[in-house]
């Protein structure tokens, strides 16, 4: 069921009316059973998955907290094996056998990933990794935890969130409230005009480049490409405003995902601002156990490629992710020699810092939309040799051509001035929130695009 979705909309008015409708525990059956209805939407023999790695974990976690020594280190290896398990299978079983040149073994083998599956998987882990640590006590009520894992907002595409600021929510009782309502109302309005107005037009001149790019100019990729810069950030961040939005509504609060991340002055500081809950997975469960910062420079080092090319390689199996995410730690190295042996500071240049960060993002973004190494590299040939007389051509008119641009310029101003849309006032709260809905009724593309990060 996507978001953008007229389905999406009955559903979420219904869950939420009988949502205040209800007492506390007849509300965590319904988000459960909603859940469930929302993932199986997609393909209901997925939910099999869920099922098995929820009752691995719930009761790995309640014998984790009760055992010593180590009893407790392998209870969560178990635990974690079997959660990696099952993505290695669905999504790397191919990709692997493909390295050693071998035919795949199984018959009926699924040729679809389950959608969401990293990002489920992920939250999971978390939590059997703070039980171990110690920092989260055990859910007793399989059915919170249950829905812990399963909550629909954030179930196929984050944010990933942690048991400590997740769990106790859904013990607690939310009251009416209308500025929760308009908060998360204008959100999730905000979210949409993001992912079918502005992220779903761009794609168009995004496909038609991409899909084919020996067959355009080099100044037609070079659009392409800043459009698929700014597609991927609103088709993402759309959705999680919409996650957030919807949560919000109930009463519960979930983590900020986004923070205006092409405003960012460096590569580091881009990935302060972008994916942060996946940011922050990584650095507490893989980054800081490897060691960090605290085993010398080259070590150091190390860490944080191996952490940014498992990144690349946790959003999908294919070299193209795995160049993606080791560009961006190369960057980082880079960053951190150039920071510790100049000679001298660079004077601050704002603007200039932001345009440079936001090229050398782009350059990544190539190979992670395009398809196979070989047309990554002919698109940033053709960039990097383009001659600008040969013009550029594109799927759609002037006019819409130039009202992409128009939108672009309202995304960077509105990220500039204004991160949080004011709800405090309440005509003007229906003043907006009437006004993004027109716009994404009268301006928005209804082609039925799925989120891009659904499939991972």
């Amino acid at each position: 069921m996507l978001f953008n979705s007229l389905q999406f909309v009955f559903f979420f008015i219904v869950v939420t009316i009988l949502y205040f409708a209800l007492r506390q525990r007849g509300r965590v059956w319904l988000l459960l059973l909603a859940s469930c209805y929302f993932y199986m939407a997609f393909k209901p023999v997925y939910i099999l998955i869920l099922l098995v790695t929820i009752l691995i974990d719930y009761f790995a976690g309640i014998w984790i907290e009760k055992s010593e020594g180590k009893k407790r280190k392998w209870l969560l290896i178990l635990s974690l094996i079997t959660n990696i398990g099952f993505l290695a299978f669905f999504k790397y079983f191919n990709f692997i056998l493909s390295i050693f040149g071998w035919e795949n073994p199984i018959e009926n083998y699924p040729t679809e990933l389950p959608i969401g599956l990293s990002f489920h998987t992920f939250q999971a882990m978390s939590y059997t990794i703070e039980v171990y640590r110690r920092n989260q006590k055990t859910e007793k009520d399989f059915i919170i935890y249950s829905l812990y894992v399963m909550f629909y907002p954030q179930l196929v595409a984050g944010p990933i969130e942690r048991p400590q600021n997740l769990l106790w929510q859904f013990h607690s009782f939310f009251k009416y409230n209308f500025d929760n309502i308009k908060e998360g109302l204008i959100r999730v309005a905000w979210g949409m005009f993001k992912k079918v107005v502005i992220a779903d037009r761009l794609a168009m001149m995004v496909d038609y480049c991409f899909d084919n790019p020996s067959s355009h100019s080099g100044l037609t990729l070079l659009i392409a490409t800043i459009f698929f810069s700014i597609y991927i950030y609103c088709d993402f961040s759309g959705y999680s405003d919409i996650a957030i939005g919807t949560a919000r509504v109930m009463g519960f609060k979930l983590m900020e995902n986004f923070e205006a991340p092409y405003l960012s002055k460096s590569i580091s500081e881009f990935w302060k601002r972008w994916h942060i809950s996946l940011s922050g997975w990584f650095r507490d469960y893989l980054y800081i156990p490897l060691g960090g910062n605290r085993s010398g420079e080259f070590r150091l080092y190390l860490n944080v490629f191996i952490v940014f090319m498992v990144s690349g390689l946790w959003h999908g199996a294919a070299w193209t992710y795995i160049i993606w995410g080791s560009l961006h730690g190369i960057y980082q190295i880079m960053a951190r020699f150039r920071d510790k042996y100049l000679p001298f500071k660079l004077p601050a240049m704002p603007v200039l810092s932001m345009i440079f960060t936001f090229i050398l993002v782009s350059i990544t973004w190539v190979f992670f939309r395009a398809r196979g190494v070989h047309n990554a590299k002919t698109i940033l040939t053709r960039i990097f040799t383009m001659d600008v007389t040969e013009g550029f051509t594109m799927p759609f008119s002037t006019t819409e051509f130039v009202f992409c641009w128009i939108l672009i310029l309202f995304l960077f101003l509105k990220d500039i001035y204004a991160r949080t849309i004011s709800t405090e006032n309440t005509p003007m709260f229906y003043l907006k929130f009437c006004g993004l809905v027109l716009a994404c009724y009268f301006l928005g593309v209804f082609n039925a695009n799925q989120f891009i990060y659904f499939q991972f």
